[in-house]
């Protein structure tokens, strides 16, 4: 699955992710199905975005497979869309661009959501990526290989 833009060929993963979730609906779909959201309605309220839009940006989730369509789980006649192994597979994703978001586009004090574990009813640590002896990597400490 490819928009106009799109490059098959490109080399590069954060080129392919961008151009499959990387607009700004196809993204809040997802994390609204994170939040528990099923149907189409209920995405169409949340977010405010035109129905064609919508429709477009969830069939284009369900072919590349990350949303998938099941009938409703209360018996009636809707369709409901739910996360696939490789949707949910995305949660990294989402946290990283929240946590990023609290850091850095909220001023001191000002209200905003928080991600909390379950378990333990304490926000979510700061992600990082980390080397194989847990020290956490700063950019400099990375490159990019090409591999064949």
């Amino acid at each position: 699955m490819t928009s106009p833009k799109s490059m098959p060929d490109e080399p590069c993963p954060v080129a392919r992710s961008v151009d499959l979730i990387g607009d700004r609906w196809s993204l809040l779909i997802v994390r609204n199905a994170f939040d528990g959201m099923r149907r189409f309605g209920d995405f169409q309220r949340s977010l405010g975005v035109a129905r064609n839009i919508l429709s477009d940006r969830l069939r284009k989730l369900v072919e590349a497979e990350i949303l998938a369509m099941r009938g409703a789980s209360d018996g009636t006649a809707y369709q409901e869309y739910v996360l696939t192994e490789k949707g949910e597979s995305l949660f990294p994703v989402v946290v990283a661009l929240r946590q990023w978001g609290e850091q850095h586009l909220f001023t001191r004090g000002e209200r905003h959501s928080v991600l909390i574990d379950k378990r333990t009813g304490k926000a979510v640590p700061f992600m990082a990526p980390i080397a194989h002896d847990g020290v956490v990597l700063a950019p400099a400490a990375t490159e990019v290989q090409k591999i064949q």
